[in-house]
């Protein structure tokens, strides 16, 4: 890994809302493996973002809305780390992603990318365009599909799969490389 005078700040987003999910434990795992280069800040109110409506994108959106966008204007890099549910993304994380549509927040904002889940591919293409679409800076490594995930990652967030280990290595180092 390479020495980085400053830690840069990431947002981490887990498109789950269960608590000490696969998706949570995997980002938790990254915040303390990499704690030397990064400052992990795992938004936790994903579950809080009220159901997107087109009528208070611009004139009053919510508190929690405006919160959530400003933290990620403010982050160096985000990070998220989603299930993939019925073939699809979480509601959840595709509400979110919703709210930032009509901004700029994640215009040329590095990003990265970990859809872990049983299968995935569906979910892991379905983030990808919609990340692409509101021009969200992602380099090729910087995205990562873990396929099986409850065999690879243990309930205290050990990562048990050396493939997958190094997958994250360098999705880390690919995000940490794009960030200016």
């Amino acid at each position: 890994m390479e020495t980085v005078k400053n830690k840069k700040r990431i947002l981490a987003i887990s498109g789950s809302t269960r608590r000490n999910s696969s998706n949570e434990l995997i980002l938790k795992f990254i915040g303390q493996h990499y704690a030397d280069v990064l400052e992990v800040e795992l938004y936790e109110g994903i579950d809080l973002l009220p159901h997107f409506n087109p009528d208070l994108v611009k004139e009053n959106p919510p508190a929690v809305v405006i919160e959530f966008r400003e933290k990620i204007q403010a982050a160096d890099g985000i990070l998220i780390c989603t299930p993939e549910y019925v073939f699809s993304l979480p509601g959840s994380m595709k509400n979110a992603l919703e709210w930032t549509v009509s901004t700029t927040v994640f215009s040329d904002k590095p990003t990265a990318f970990i859809v872990a889940s049983a299968s995935g591919a569906e979910a892991f293409q379905s983030l990808n365009l919609i990340l692409t679409t509101i021009q969200a800076k992602i380099a090729l490594d910087s995205r990562l599909l873990i396929q099986g995930v409850k065999g690879k990652v243990g309930p205290l967030g050990q990562i048990n799969d050396s493939a997958t280990r190094q997958g994250i290595d360098t999705l880390v180092n690919s995000l940490l490389n794009s960030i200016d």
